[in-house]
């Protein structure tokens, strides 16, 4: 080695240059440049050869980063070293001797951390899994956990700190993570950052596309899924639920952390790695509710198209931030894809439930004017949707109801104003109810009895009433949507009786009381019996749903009925029983009509199976029920 004292002996060819400065300054600086170089390289060599991948010895075979991570963290030192020297050696000279020995060393040194960063990935594939990473809190706490490999690599004191806070699993990902880190820095620092890179990107895609396939994410064609039967589309649907939520919450934003740690030093590469592990598994994630949503429709695919629309949803802000960069656009865009086709799915079937309410042709009137079937599948499905009403709010917000200025405002009496989110859904959900009592409307004249006819719309407009009061409908329709309809209910009930027990009211005097000779007594018994025989016969197949309404019904006609027919049995029968025929005559007793009453509307009998005859038979009507 020369010396650091050694002066050149050359003079100098610089016209005007004093003797000290031809002599001094540069020859002792190179010196001793030359001198700290070799130095470098002498250092390197001896620990990088001890660890050559070519060599025959124990440490070909040995872990580097396990076996002692004193020298480990020493490996990496001299090969930053060996950089340094060959920096210097390049502005030398290209060709020297010195610097192709400095080569051969990096080649040796970049060989054996190449076989390190593959042993580190591989050993660990299962603790540095991308759960271990995602369970941390945040980016900054796996960060914080894991520092950098120049600061804590043989730390033991570190560790144990470490132990107290993080489960065993985590604090062996921690130190896998922070060993990885330092090695992609070594490599990239040395222009070896591609052999890296290829090193990573087969061991963790391997671990992404192996996690979504535990996970049962499927690659499925469009037309696969169209041949399938909806209950096995059903069944992929909910796996696909579940999955979506375990691989964007998990396994993508795990790896997001992973990889951002490891390749800190550079954006670039760690942009490129994310991206090309992750995209295909992520596109083909995305790929299933798009293809779900472009199948063909019914309205009783609703509720999981939804389920994927919300799950989606609901995730956005996750998916955004997992796939930020720029080379991962195409997820991001495929996930909004999937959320547009879904949407308009959604769109679609409400349009199709619509148009089959409204072209429902069953023509045949419903037997007793009980609750239509029609009426019990709408107001279920409403109820039912009801429950998606946030994310139907989104769906519907740019989508109005042309037809709404030609309808009676009071159907779009709503909880919300007018500008709100929650308005547009509550103006949906009015309106298919409304297509609904309107199409009840038309079926209510099937019927040749009026007042079957209003029995018919009461028991249907109830139904729907105790729907929206039993959902999250009435949040949607409001307090004044019910009490208004449960007066049109009211109203129906009334025209119900006045029609169809008109011939009864109207059989019996005015004034109960009045003085009226025999034989207009017994005609007035004659016409009562008559009307109400008939009346009674003709009405025990009809039928009242909601036992509520329906005690109220019979309350009514028995308030109507009896007192009037009471005071006028009572004033006329001492008359009646002193003739002949009594029986024949006074054929009701007052408590007979309360059982009568009480048989009435729950369609058990066929029209003119029974007919009451005799005050005797009261004792064989039930006596459950009885107007006081």
């Amino acid at each position: 080695m020369r010396s650091i004292f050694s002066i050149s002996s050359s003079p100098s060819n610089s016209c005007g240059s004093s003797p000290l400065r031809r002599t001094a300054p540069s020859s002792p600086r190179n010196t001793f440049s030359e001198s700290m170089m070799e130095e470098n390289i002498e250092i390197a060599e001896s620990i990088i050869s001890k660890w050559d991948t070519e060599a025959s010895t124990y440490e070909r075979f040995s872990s580097l980063f396990r076996e002692n991570r004193k020298e480990a963290e020493d490996f990496l030192r001299s090969v930053m070293g060996l950089q340094r020297a060959m920096h210097v050696l390049v502005s030398q000279s290209s060709s020297s001797d010195k610097l192709i020995r400095a080569q051969n060393l990096m080649q040796i040194a970049m060989k054996r951390l190449e076989l390190e960063f593959y042993q580190i990935l591989d050993a660990n594939r299962d603790r540095l899994h991308p759960e271990s990473v995602s369970g941390r809190s945040s980016r900054s706490s796996a960060r914080s956990s894991a520092s950098d490999f120049e600061n804590d690599t043989g730390s033991d004191d570190e560790i144990q700190i470490a132990d107290k806070s993080i489960s065993e699993v985590e604090r062996v990902s921690a130190v896998a993570m922070s060993d990885l880190k330092a090695i992609a820095d070594c490599m990239i620092s040395s222009g070896y950052g591609k052999e890296c890179v290829k090193i990573y990107k087969l061991i963790r895609k391997s671990i992404i596309d192996e996690g979504l396939y535990l996970l049962g994410v499927e690659v499925l064609s469009f037309s696969k899924i169209q041949k399938m039967d909806w209950e096995v589309v059903e069944l992929k649907i909910k796996n696909w639920l579940h999955a979506v939520k375990v691989a964007i919450k998990t396994l993508f934003y795990g790896e997001r952390l992973i990889c951002d740690h490891v390749f800190s030093a550079s954006i670039s590469i760690r942009e490129s790695c994310f991206a090309e592990i992750t995209r295909d598994g992520a596109m083909n994630l995305f790929s299933f509710p798009e293809f779900v949503a472009k199948s063909k429709k019914s309205p009783e695919k609703m509720f999981r198209i939804l389920d994927l629309y919300e799950s989606i949803s609901d995730l956005w802000p996750e998916i955004e931030f997992i796939f930020s960069f720029e080379s991962t656009t195409a997820v991001r865009s495929h996930a909004i894809s999937s959320l547009v086709k879904l949407g308009d799915a959604v769109r679609t079937m409400l349009s199709d439930f619509e148009h089959a309410i409204q072209k429902d042709s069953s023509k045949l009137p419903l037997p007793g004017g009980g609750v239509h079937p029609l009426t019990r599948y709408v107001m279920n499905y409403l109820s039912f949707l009801s429950d998606y009403s946030g994310i139907l709010a989104d769906i519907v917000a740019d989508w109005p109801i042309s037809v709404q200025s030609s309808l009676p405002g009071s159907y779009f009496d709503g909880p919300g104003s007018e500008n709100s989110p929650s308005s547009g859904i509550s103006l949906r959900f009015a309106w298919l109810v409304l297509v609904l009592l309107c199409k009840l409307d038309g079926k209510a004249k099937l019927y040749k009895e009026v007042s079957l006819s209003y029995l018919f719309l009461a028991n249907n407009l109830q139904y729907v009433v105790n729907k929206v009061q039993t959902s999250n409908l009435r949040l949607l329709l409001g307090e004044d949507w019910v009490t208004k309809h449960e007066a049109k209910v009211r109203r129906y009930t009334a025209n119900y009786e006045r029609m169809g027990w008109i011939k009864v009211f109207s059989s019996l005097p005015e004034d109960p009381t009045a003085a009226i000779t025999q034989a207009e007594a017994t005609e007035c018994f004659k016409k009562f019996n008559s009307a109400f025989e008939e009346t009674y016969r003709k009405q025990m197949p009809w039928i009242v749903t909601d036992p509520k309404l329906r005690d109220e019904i019979k309350l009514s006609l028995a308030k109507k009925i009896a007192p009037k027919y009471r005071e006028f049995y009572e004033k006329y029968r001492g008359v009646l029983k002193r003739g002949m025929g009594f029986d024949s005559v006074v054929r009701f007793a007052p408590d007979d009509l309360d059982n009568y009453l009480s048989d009435l509307f729950h369609g058990t009998g066929a029209s003119g199976s029974s007919t009451p005859t005799s005050s005797s038979s009261s004792s064989s009507h039930s006596r459950g029920w009885r107007y006081r």
